[in-house]
């Protein structure tokens, strides 16, 4: 996710400051996730120098001076670019887990162990993200829903891995 531009799109609604950006941020997206305050005011810095954002406003209060940002026409057509520009499909060519089943295999460890014990792991988070969608608004299902439908995926490779295993043993030590 780009940080930056997400601040940006926030900010296309007002001017605020970046205690509001971080909490409006955590809101909307950072449930998991949530902004440090030095990378919301180190991004907005980056935004301020690149003429993205501009200074509307400087309060003063009983610690730091409070910034007020808002965002310029420059940020409004980086934010439109940035929405309109698609998002490379991840193809997960270079999976940890594929590793750790060839390297079980390459040192003669109990590949299978490796798979179950993965499985059991993407079930344990399939419960919990299922969990979390039953309980959650439109938003929180949606998210859960993508993790969801990436675990099953991976539960689909495991479960083909696991079948597959012998022909894979072969492959990898004939070489």
């Amino acid at each position: 996710m780009s940080i930056g531009h997400t601040l940006l799109g926030l900010l296309e609604s007002g001017p605020r400051h970046g205690y509001d950006l971080k909490r409006a941020f955590d809101e909307k997206f950072g449930h998991d996730r949530p902004l440090h305050y030095g990378q919301v005011y180190s991004t907005m810095s980056r935004l301020l120098k690149n003429g993205l954002v501009e200074v509307d406003g400087i309060e003063a209060g009983g610690g730091p001076e409070r910034k007020r940002y808002a965002i310029t026409e420059a940020g409004i057509t980086d934010v439109q670019r940035w929405l309109a520009t698609p998002e490379k499909p991840e193809p997960y060519l270079q999976s940890t887990l594929y590793t750790k089943v060839v390297l079980a295999l390459l040192t003669h460890r109990n590949a299978s162990e490796i798979l179950d014990t993965q499985r059991s792991e993407h079930l344990r988070m399939m419960r919990i993200l299922t969990d979390r969608k039953r309980k959650g608004d439109l938003a929180d299902q949606l998210i859960c829903d993508h993790a969801l439908f990436h675990l099953e995926a991976d539960l689909r490779w495991l479960e083909l891995t696991a079948a597959r295993l012998d022909k894979l043993a072969e492959a990898v030590t004939a070489r």
